[in-house]
């Protein structure tokens, strides 16, 4: 699984930050998180290929969150996009989209899409594969975080599973699937010829100040990506405007027994992101702040 960082600034872009949104690319779905102005531009530096777009995933309304949404999808639709594109987003994204489709001439029935509202913290999608999880945040609109959580696979130990006298087929696959089989009569269970390979989960806390829904949903993340708008010594501007710290960002990681905190969404008041990384360290150990354009394997 690979992330790439398609725009790291909050709410004014930079020469160096286009506005938020970064890209999960899995390995059976390709996945948007926010769509700020631009973003379809930085997909197309980052050589990403946006007809395997499947999800996008709205934390809110705010202009830097959603702004790219209709340049990305009208190009989508120009590339006659093949499959059925689910957006999600807070209770309202259905007016939202109407409005700004009804702010431009564009056939709508160009494109197999699809919004849906969030109603309630909980799984908003899953399969064999993933399932997605949405918290509500505290920010000045109605905000909602995510979860990606992929599911634990069974991975079989082909010499083992010889020894026994299974060869390639439907026991095999079956066994994967965690089923008990028999062979020349001796029953043989999975866990005598397989290892679980645990699921990755990775969190994404959009706009939002400290609250026990970022808390539940960076609870044990392997990657947590959190915004750290301002630094600690303009904590009552951010508190003003319900964003976190970069050293709250370092917190809830702490809270939240996270394995590796992301820091992102930068004020454009910083140059450089370094204080914010510092700041974050001092009280989580592995922290990164993201750039445009930044990939990482999980």
């Amino acid at each position: 699984m690979e992330i790439i960082f398609l725009g790291t600034s909050s709410m004014v872009p930079t020469k160096d930050r286009n506005h938020s949104a970064f890209l999960l690319i899995g390995s059976t779905e390709t996945i948007l998180f926010d769509c700020g102005e631009g973003t379809q531009k930085q997909l197309k530096i980052a050589e990403a290929d946006i007809n395997r777009i499947t999800k996008i995933l709205i934390s809110h309304w705010h202009g830097d969150h959603v702004l790219g949404l209709p340049g990305l999808i009208q190009t989508m639709a120009s590339q006659q996009y093949k499959g059925n594109l689910q957006v999600y987003g807070p209770k309202g994204s259905k007016a939202y989209a109407e409005a700004m489709f009804n702010g431009f001439a564009f056939d709508k029935s160009r494109l197999n899409y699809e919004i849906i509202e969030i109603e309630k913290d909980g799984v908003i999608f899953n399969n064999k594969d993933f399932s997605i999880e949405a918290r509500k945040l505290d920010h000045s609109v109605p905000c909602y975080g995510f979860a990606y959580i992929q599911e634990d696979k069974r991975k079989i130990k082909l010499d083992a599973a010889k020894k026994l006298g299974i060869s390639e087929g439907p026991l095999l696959g079956k066994l994967q699937a965690g089923e008990t089989v028999t062979v020349k009569g001796k029953k043989i269970h999975p866990d005598d010829v397989s290892t679980i390979i645990k699921g990755k989960k990775i969190a994404y806390v959009a706009d939002t100040m400290p609250c026990d829904g970022a808390v539940e949903l960076a609870k044990d993340s392997d990657l947590l990506i959190s915004e750290a708008t301002m630094a600690t010594k303009i904590e009552g501007k951010a508190e003003e405007y319900k964003h976190m710290t970069a050293k709250q960002a370092g917190m809830l990681a702490n809270q939240a027994n996270v394995k590796k905190l992301i820091i992102t969404h930068f004020s454009q008041r910083y140059k450089s992101s370094a204080e914010l990384e510092e700041e974050a360290k001092d009280v989580f150990y592995n922290v990164v702040a993201a750039y445009d354009f930044m990939k990482i394997k999980v």
